[in-house]
């Protein structure tokens, strides 16, 4: 009760817009809480911080809107220039016709994919469609099918050059300064990697090992003999054009030029002019557009209208809320509510579950994460002990691997494409079912992983 008495009404007035704008994101998926955030942020800001509406609107967070345009537009002018299409045909004849590799080639395919740049939802919708059709051709369930596509494009969603890592990465940098023993071990360029190493890792364990106690190892064994055509099971498609081999050249060299200054000792290779280039994932996304423009290789009318403007004014929207939050003592009301009833490793369990929870009505990447990342730096000082990068890869990992609900995007689109045979009322219940279990299922993996191992 000490905890509540020290709350400012301002504080409470901001936990209180914030409440309405999850509330709402969880009930009207039509309406962008991206907006209303900013209207509630401009009168908690004006009425209760002293704040007028021009410093508030400054708050928007100009850095990370620009990098999600560049690198999202990359990836629209490879998407409708029809080569990440050809990408995933390509890779998926990879079995030879081994249908028992069909899961491996799957989980592999949307892992590369979704890394390389277009992220979790364009990655699914790339290989959704083609991975249902060829689970019903081979026998396998379209549940165990989306717990692999959804499973492995979450996993990697983390990557520094997808939408939702540059959208975690943005807010690690904005709280960095608040960090100064995390920066004293790692520069940024490592910490992405790291944040995205453990999402790939535990998400993969906990999606893999789901996949073959559901039954997909018993399916595996009986197929272990099975051969099949491979044109019957994944037509071979028409050969990449000159303008998706320069696609295909922009992506590869988006990826070289995000890795390898990031690199130890890499920087001092290139001069610095190339390095003022290569200041973020976003500049280089830009440039490399832009020449795919002047070679006519894709269309930027279709590509603008392609991109995922929705969720990056939601990102966007929230991060001006929770910075008028922060100011009015909102953050610091939520960091000390968490932190009476945490401890450094079980701080670990209760992100993973609050985030798997709210997560599973609403916006992983849009609302949850800019809603429980900012809290970090003052749970590292509330909480004696607590490990940063724990506690950041908890709230990420929570929020994400409930994301086979058919609540989500990526569940809705795999169910969507489920094969005619399916009875897609029971798929839509076992994979809401699925879905809410893992707000618990990963809070507890998070406490394993970062809490109790440690790693």
């Amino acid at each position: 009760m000490a905890v509540f008495a020290e709350i400012s009404f301002a504080a409470w007035m901001s936990l209180l817009a914030l409440a309405i704008v999850v509330l709402t994101s969880c009930i009207n998926e039509d309406l962008n809480v991206g907006f209303l955030s900013i209207a509630f942020a401009i009168v908690v800001g004006g009425v209760w911080v002293d704040l007028n509406a021009a410093k508030v609107l400054n708050a928007f967070p100009l850095g990370l809107f620009m990098i999600l345009v560049g690198v999202t537009f990359l990836f629209a002018l490879a998407s409708t220039n029809g080569t990440m299409e050809k990408l995933a045909a390509y890779a998926l004849r990879a079995c030879g016709g081994q249908t028992a590799w069909v899961p491996l080639i799957t989980y592999l395919l949307v892992t590369v994919l979704t890394t390389i740049g277009p992220g979790n939802i364009a990655a699914t919708a790339l290989v959704a469609p083609v991975a249902m059709a060829i689970a019903a051709r081979v026998g396998l369930s379209a549940f165990l099918m989306t717990l692999l596509v959804v499973g492995a494009a979450n996993g990697a969603a983390f990557s520094p050059v997808t939408p939702t890592g540059i959208i975690s990465n943005g807010l690690i940098a904005k709280m960095a300064p608040q960090l100064p023993s995390l920066q004293e071990s790692w520069t940024l360029d490592q910490l992405a990697w790291k944040i995205h190493f453990n999402a790939e890792y535990c998400q993969g364990l906990v999606n893999i090992g789901g996949f073959l106690v559901m039954g997909g190892w018993r399916w595996i064994q009986h197929q272990r003999a099975r051969t099949i055509d491979i044109d019957e099971l994944a037509p071979k498609p028409k050969p990449f054009t000159v303008k998706q081999w320069s696609t295909i050249f922009a992506i590869t060299l988006l990826v070289l030029l995000v890795i390898i200054p990031s690199l130890p000792g890499m920087r001092g290779v290139f001069p610095r002019a190339v390095l003022n280039l290569l200041t973020n994932v976003g500049a280089v996304a830009f440039l490399l557009a832009a020449l795919l423009m002047l070679l006519n290789a894709g269309d930027s009318k279709a590509a603008v209208q392609a991109m995922p403007w929705s969720v990056i004014m939601l990102v966007c929207g929230v991060t001006v809320l929770i910075d008028v939050m922060d100011r009015a003592g909102g953050l610091g009301a939520m960091v000390k509510m968490i932190g009476a009833t945490s401890g450094a490793v079980t701080i670990n369990f209760w992100l993973g579950l609050w985030t798997g929870v709210i997560s599973a009505y609403s916006s992983s990447s849009g609302v949850v994460m800019p809603m429980f990342l900012p809290l970090v730096p003052g749970l590292a000082k509330e909480v004696a002990g607590a490990d940063v990068i724990a506690m950041i890869s908890s709230i990420n990992i929570g929020s994400h691997l409930v994301d086979t609900s058919p609540l989500s995007t990526l569940g809705a689109l795999c169910i969507a494409c489920a094969g005619a045979h399916e009875n897609k009322q029971r798929l839509f219940r076992n994979l809401l079912l699925w879905g809410l279990s893992m707000s618990l299922v990963g809070a507890l993996a998070c406490l394993l992983f970062f809490g109790v191992l440690g790693w």
